[in-house]
């Protein structure tokens, strides 16, 4: 007598049945969840950007403002502007003020500091004034995004007026005297 538990029929499966619960994704579940990424993607890489351009703009806004406080310091107890240097190179007379590390390094939109004393930018003579300019070894792209709001942070918002303008070249150009 054969005993029932290791009866054959016992532990045969019906053939062409699954089994009721599955633990794989079905296809409209893996394209509802492809499709909230995709959305949750498309509005956070904006954000992410323009978080971006609103901390570079800050940063430069208050390189130029320290700069320019520094370089005014010294025209009211000098009575006359420092003399004019190239790019990425602080007057000698503003080692005490500025350290030059902070001037010389490339600015958060790229390109260095530049002191400009009696220059002639877009047809205007500007006394004194401090832009930033596109090197060999520190190219400036220029970002209208970027420009209008250090421009929104600093002055007017229209990069023609005020004191903070485009100069030559469309570099950037923060005037301190006029």
């Amino acid at each position: 007598m054969i005993p029932t538990r290791l009866s054959v029929f016992s532990s045969r499966r019906r053939i062409g049945r699954t089994p009721r619960h599955t633990r794989a994704f079905t296809i409209i579940q893996t394209l509802m969840s492809m499709t909230v990424v995709s959305v949750t993607i498309a509005v956070a890489v904006p954000k992410v950007k323009q978080s971006e351009v609103q901390s570079r703009a800050t940063i430069i806004v208050a390189d130029l403002r320290t700069f320019a406080s520094a370089f005014e310091g010294y025209a009211q107890e000098h009575g006359s502007w420092p003399a004019e240097t190239r790019e990425g190179v602080l007057p000698e007379e503003m080692a005490q003020r500025i350290p030059p590390t902070a001037w010389a390094r490339i600015a958060p939109m790229g390109g260095r500091y530049n002191w400009d004393n009696d220059q002639l930018h877009n047809g205007t003579r500007i006394r004194a004034a401090i832009t930033i300019t596109g090197t060999e070894d520190a190219p400036l792209p220029i970002s209208e995004e970027t420009l209008l709001e250090i421009d929104r942070l600093m002055d007017d918002g229209n990069l023609s007026t005020g004191s903070f303008r485009t100069g030559v070249n469309y570099d950037p150009l923060y005037i301190i005297q006029q």
